[in-house]
């Protein structure tokens, strides 16, 4: 009873084409489905640049507006507002806990460490996302 109320309550998650796109033992195109789900969700929206889709012009975040930025707190504030806009709204089956931009101007990249909860569920979770604003070491004395 208790894993079978455990599947239950997890429903709402789903499942979903494995990202990236891969074939399964069987042949057949990877689905992907519970947490892991939602973390390919997750990146697929940091990814898409708004305007990228076609038939849904606005999904996606503004993340790649800052590519080249200075590493400073203005960009570092900016992203941790573009992660939440995006998220807030494209992705429903989590609540988002905190967005942190963590600067390694040596590497020319932020690592955005997100915290979310999914929805109906007492687990939080982490991921981190690394975004790399320039070339390596183009930077670095900015910060």
């Amino acid at each position: 009873m208790p894993e079978e109320y455990y599947y239950q309550q997890n429903d709402y998650i789903g499942s979903g084409l494995a990202f990236p796109l891969q074939i399964n033992v069987q042949g057949g195109i990877q689905l992907s489905s519970s947490t892991p789900n939602i973390e390919e969700s997750i990146i697929i929206i940091l990814r898409t640049d708004l305007g990228e889709r076609v038939y849904r012009p606005n999904f996606g975040s503004r993340l790649s507006e800052l590519v080249f930025e200075p590493m400073n707190v203005q960009t570092l504030l900016l992203i941790r507002l573009y992660v939440e806009e995006a998220l807030e709204m494209w992705e429903p089956r989590i609540t988002l806990k905190e967005v942190r931009a963590d600067p390694d101007p040596i590497r020319g990249k932020v690592d955005i460490i997100i915290e979310y909860q999914p929805k109906d569920s007492p687990d939080t979770r982490s991921l981190v996302y690394p975004f790399y604003l320039s070339p390596v070491g183009e930077n670095a004395r900015e910060f």
